[in-house]
């Protein structure tokens, strides 16, 4: 997961309405930026698009994951921005990877972060590992990202630091879909903000 900057698509589908072909339309706007950051949004975003380095939310180890750890997962994020840019959202993506044996982890210590565990595993190099991603600079899969965009921008300079937590539980109704619980604070500007994935 990482803050995410996508001018286009705000300007595309908020800013839109502003001038719509030389009408003001703009009391249309709240409504908008409502319907914009309502839902997480299924989408390609690219790398260039991602302002900090990311972040992993929950490194699960198939060989030894219970049911348990998925009731709700819940992680602090602490990130510099890599660039001036809003933060439109955050993106949200997934990497597999599959590597044979379990004896393969037995070197990482049990202290080890989830982001340590996949770096070293990328080190590797081993010709029986292959990585399906979705990450913004990989290819694109019909996976896409999810991204959860803010009714409102968020400026930030380079190297600030953003910084917060996120949760997702699944939903009460319906356990295949998620209710995540975004908190973002960049020094002055703070967002809470609950999305309802369906």
């Amino acid at each position: 997961m990482a803050p995410i900057t996508n001018s286009d698509r705000y300007e595309g589908s908020v800013d839109f309405w502003c001038d719509v072909y030389g009408i003001n339309m703009s009391a249309l706007v709240p409504l908008a930026k409502k319907f914009a950051s309502e839902e997480p949004s299924i989408e390609i975003v690219g790398g260039e698009n991602v302002i900090s380095w990311p972040f992993v939310v929950k490194h699960i180890d198939c060989y030894t994951f219970t049911v348990e750890e998925f009731k709700s997962i819940t992680t602090t994020y602490k990130v510099s921005s890599m660039m001036l840019a809003p933060i439109h959202g955050f993106g949200l993506w997934f990497e597999v990877e599959f590597n044979g044996p379990a004896e393969s982890c037995s070197n990482l210590s049990s202290d080890s972060s989830p982001l340590d565990i996949i770096q070293k595993k990328r080190r590797r190099a081993s010709d029986s590992t292959v990585v399906l991603s979705t990450a913004p600079e990989d290819e694109p899969t019909h996976w896409h990202q999810t991204i959860l965009y803010f009714p409102d921008p968020i400026g930030v300079t380079q190297d600030q630091i953003i910084e917060g937590s996120v949760t997702i539980t699944p939903s009460e109704e319906n356990p295949r879909c998620l209710n995540i619980h975004l908190e973002c604070s960049t020094g002055g500007q703070n967002l809470v903000k609950d999305f309802a994935m369906r």
